[in-house]
């Protein structure tokens, strides 16, 4: 049915838009410490604003999606942050900058919850890996946009004036959302949904903890990868932002394998566990690159950009649909609470850590992040699509 890709698309760049401006003030890094002439890990914390405010209010709009349906939370979510976003361009004062950040994070966090449910609700269990796949390709996708629109808007305006740009791309897309998206029927998914709450069990728990333990490496690479290629490097950050935004294309299409891998191998956890172990390898070739070559250092760099985002979708729709239709919006909350919590509390601490310690021992010390989460990786015992029993 030619309706449930056209809902794919308008999530795609609905959560796109949004991911620009999330999750791109971090490649405005190096112009707010120049212009700010304050230190990194207060840059970081600035920077770090709007997943402040995408955590706090998660799992809320899950539940209104539950209840109210996804096209009301996404056109609410997309204008709420395209209004933040503009008033953090002109508000003054690094405080002001900072509130109005996390405004815009706190309306964002509407689309995560609700594009991730709309997807699902549209698409059957034997090819949700490949919807999720290309539903989380909006995240480098908008990093993308931003790795190169970002430093070039600021370079001719300044970082204030950068802003704009993610901004103009939520009021787009909010714009799209209210006339092309559709709630799916409450009935279209197959599964039955389980009575109560899921959460009794604890393999949804483990597949929130693995999820969130894993965006560890991914916030790692996508905030300082910039900062790292100036000022270990030598590069030019226009020209490492464009680097930036080709590798987070090939990210992109990483993560529609994967859903693809999902939907043959019959488990979202197996495929998840494997990428979970690469990114572990990714960043201690980065380390090691750091500390005995240049190119190896770029290799590693780069494969973590790629493997770290890969499973984001694996774990967005094991949660769903161990959730059941009932509860999916809720879930997809938790799983982004969860993981707002840990990128919001590793920017920062990444930043204190290599800020005292060399490059590599700082990442050989990341590398503990994905090697915990392939442990807590819930692999046995799985069934597809199936949802976690309300009881014991």
């Amino acid at each position: 049915m030619t309706q449930r890709w056209v809902i794919l698309g308008v999530a795609v760049a609905a959560q796109a838009a949004m991911s620009a401006l999330v999750y791109g003030p971090p490649f405005l890094l190096p112009m707010i410490q120049a212009e700010e002439r304050i230190s990194l890990p207060g840059a970081s914390l600035l920077v770090a604003a709007p997943m402040l405010g995408m955590l706090l209010t998660m799992i809320l709009w899950g539940a209104l999606a539950d209840r109210f349906g996804e096209r009301v939370v996404m056109t609410v979510g997309m204008l709420g942050s395209a209004a933040a976003g503009f008033a953090a361009a002109v508000v003054p004062g690094l405080v002001g900058l900072g509130v109005a950040l996390a405004v815009a994070g706190l309306f964002s966090a509407s689309i995560s919850a609700a594009s991730g449910r709309a997807v699902l609700g549209w698409f059957d269990v034997r090819e949700r890996g490949l919807a999720m796949g290309i539903r989380q390709t909006c995240t480098p996708i908008g990093v993308g946009i931003a790795a190169v629109s970002l430093p070039l808007a600021a370079g001719a305006g300044g970082y204030r004036v950068a802003l704009v740009v993610p901004s103009a791309l939520c009021l787009l897309a909010g714009i799209a959302v209210a006339a092309l998206l559709r709630n799916p029927p409450r009935s279209g998914t197959r599964e039955v949904g389980a009575t109560g709450s899921p959460y009794r069990q604890a393999r949804l728990w483990r597949v929130h903890a693995a999820s969130a333990l894993l965006v560890g490496p991914q916030f790692i690479a996508s905030t300082f990868a910039l900062q790292y290629l100036e000022s270990e490097q030598g590069w030019d950050p226009v020209a490492a932002g464009a680097v930036i935004a080709v590798v987070n294309i090939i990210g992109a299409g990483a993560r529609i394998v994967a859903g693809i891998w999902s939907d043959r191998a019959g488990s979202r956890m197996r495929p998840m566990r494997a990428i979970a172990a690469l990114a572990a390898l990714s960043l201690l070739v980065w380390a090691l690159g750091d500390a005995v070559a240049g190119w190896l250092a770029l290799v590693g760099l780069t494969a973590t950009l790629v493997v770290s985002v890969m499973d984001n979708g694996l774990g967005f729709t094991a949660s769903a649909e161990l959730a059941g239709p009932s509860w999916a919006g809720r879930a997809i909350g938790v799983q982004n609470t969860g993981q707002g919590v840990v990128g919001l509390a590793v920017v920062p601490v990444f930043a204190v850590v290599v800020t005292a310690l060399p490059w590599p021992w700082a990442l050989a010390l990341a590398a503990a992040m994905p090697i915990a989460a392939a442990a807590a990786t819930p692999v046995r015992g799985e069934v597809l699509g199936r949802p976690v029993p309300a009881r014991a």
